[in-house]
């Protein structure tokens, strides 16, 4: 009998799980356990996104009318820098990595846990101490710069700005200590046998993560801090009125932000591999070129911060590099999109839950990206600056390419996460009305930008308010979407069937033992094997999942 079998009736027998042992709220928030920190991110991660989800339904609801419809100006440039700011740094950046990458990465590698545990619940109570910084900061008097905090008004505004960018500062250390976690546990922790080459893409995607992480968050961490300190000490570094340069920090911060896209999408990249090999049932097309086309992506990444800058004055000549090297950072995208599509060329293509993600998951990232390449070129990009264009492109990349993998992973983790399945029909109807949602809010907004209609605007020209107006409705429609998503998951934690060990019939090595896991992941050590060789696997009506071939032949 094999390993899954082994750990299936062992762990069937003990009745023990790490969801269950030890007990008490202490041992929960003390632990050092890699996947009980993965739950705790993720409860974390998805509070935030419903308070930014209420933010941005907010702003919806004030824009379907031109002028006043429920807030004033004042009130809305609050609500729309907030419902960014916790989206981008509570909820993208970490959603991810820090939840789903803390809960499958050691089980994957076959490992115990992560390199330093104690470095991991760091991470995790660091994350909550930045996150009270932005719960104290929407309690004072907001903010109303936007994300972003350009300066020189981020350094005037009377609003709560040198408590936000603290809270994100913080924050920025649960990014560096969990890329730092990751990266020693990929080199160190794999199985005997498990080369870089037998790792899973998921792996693959978060190393190439954590490059980015390590790298780049501490730019981003100094420049909010001189922030802070020329408001609080009134050192003229980016305010022409102290001698300060505006534009100095547009580079510091863009130096950051635009890998932090990558941050937020290279692990949705590594769960579409995952997902598209299982539910086709087939070897994952390319795996080399998908693995080095993450690391072009997170190197690539670093050198084209200056294409959100073509009109601050930048010279032509790098403004042409810069790009050049836009579209240079499209190839490797590409490059996984077009494996992707391989992979379910002539698979046995399963439409359940997570692959309906997946699909959504490449039709909006590949919308978001091909979009991407108007930005990137001079002309068009000085046509549609600051418009609802970059609105809706930024969107489909963010919130339809990581948030559409986020759920697959969600889906397609749950069983393994907490022991427990969830109704099927229902997990496919909130997919698809969360695609129509978002088709709806976003795509008119590519229609209303290039019409002219300018980003972050309160008050708007009649002309454009039946744009808003299907903008909103779409919003709305995600709203109950993701409330029916919460309701049949939480039902399943009760009510939900028991999940066999390998409802998927996938291969790497998360699915060799029993769900939940046991505390120590397994109770006997796991067989390395090519994570997309599912040809071992068949499935078993009586367990309602996949077993190995040979555990199916002990039984019979």
């Amino acid at each position: 009998m094999d390993t899954t079998a082994d750990d299936a009736l062992a762990g069937a027998a003990e009745g023990t799980n790490y969801l269950t042992e030890p007990r008490g709220l202490l041992s929960w928030l003390f632990t050092l356990d890699h996947k009980r920190i993965g739950v705790m991110y993720l409860v974390s991660t998805l509070t935030a996104f419903f308070i930014g989800g209420v933010f941005a339904l907010l702003v919806r609801t004030e824009l379907l009318t031109p002028g006043k419809t429920i807030v004033d100006a004042d009130t809305y440039n609050q609500m729309f820098t907030l419902h960014g700011a916790i989206m981008i740094f509570m909820f993208l950046i970490p959603g991810i990595p820090s939840a789903m990458g803390n809960f499958a990465l050691p089980l994957m590698l076959g490992a115990k846990d992560v390199a330093f545990p104690r470095l991991n619940l760091a991470s995790y109570w660091v994350y909550v101490l930045g996150s009270l910084f932005f719960i104290a900061a929407m309690l004072m008097n907001g903010v109303d710069t936007g994300w972003t905090f350009y300066a020189p008004y981020s350094t005037t505004t009377t609003t709560s700005v040198t408590t936000v960018v603290l809270g994100a500062f913080i924050l920025g250390f649960a990014s560096i200590f969990t890329g730092l976690n990751f990266i020693v546990t990929i080199h160190k922790l794999r199985r005997p046998g498990m080369g870089w080459f037998q790792m899973p893409l998921f792996a693959w995607a978060l190393y190439a993560t954590s490059i980015i992480q390590i790298l780049a968050t501490p730019v981003l961490g100094i420049t909010l801090l001189l922030i802070a300190v020329e408001r609080v000490m009134g050192v003229g570094l980016f305010d022409p009125a102290l001698g300060g340069d505006p534009v100095l920090f547009q580079h510091f911060f863009w130096f950051y932000s635009h890998p932090a896209v990558y941050i937020m999408v290279l692990p949705a990249m590594g769960v579409a591999s995952e997902i598209v090999s299982t539910f086709s049932r087939k070897h994952i097309f390319g795996y080399k070129f998908i693995a080095y086309s993450s690391v072009a992506i997170a190197v690539i990444g670093f050198l084209v911060w200056g294409h959100h800058m073509f009109t601050s004055g930048q010279s032509n000549l790098a403004s042409t590099i810069f790009s050049f090297l836009t579209f240079a950072v499209a190839v490797p995208s590409a490059i996984k999109a077009f494996n992707w599509v391989a992979t379910m060329y002539k698979g046995a293509v399963r439409l359940d839950t997570p692959m309906l993600y997946f699909l959504s998951f490449l039709w909006l990232f590949l919308i978001g990206g091909l979009t991407g390449l108007f930005l990137a070129t001079l002309a068009t990009d000085v046509h549609v600056h600051d418009t609802y264009f970059v609105v809706a492109h930024f969107h489909y990349v963010m919130v339809g390419g990581t948030v559409s993998a986020l759920l697959g992973a969600l889906h397609y983790w749950w069983p393994k996460m907490f022991g427990r399945m969830y109704n099927e029909k229902l997990g496919r109807i909130g997919a698809i009305l969360v695609l129509v949602g978002f088709n709806l809010t976003f795509f008119v907004q590519f229609i209303a930008g290039t019409k002219g209609m300018p980003r972050r605007y309160y008050n708007y020209l009649p002309e454009f308010q039946k744009y808003h107006v299907i903008s909103t409705m779409g919003s709305y429609l995600m709203g109950v979407a993701f409330l029916l998503i919460l309701g049949y998951l939480l039902h399943s934690l009760f009510r939900g069937r028991p999940a066999p060990a390998n409802p998927w019939g996938a291969n790497t090595l998360e699915w060799h033992t029993t769900s939940p896991p046991p505390v120590h992941n397994f109770l006997s050590p796991p067989e390395v094997s090519d994570p997309y060789d599912h040809s071992g696997w068949r499935y078993d009506e009586s367990v309602g999942g996949y077993v190995r071939a040979a555990a199916e032949g002990v039984r019979a």
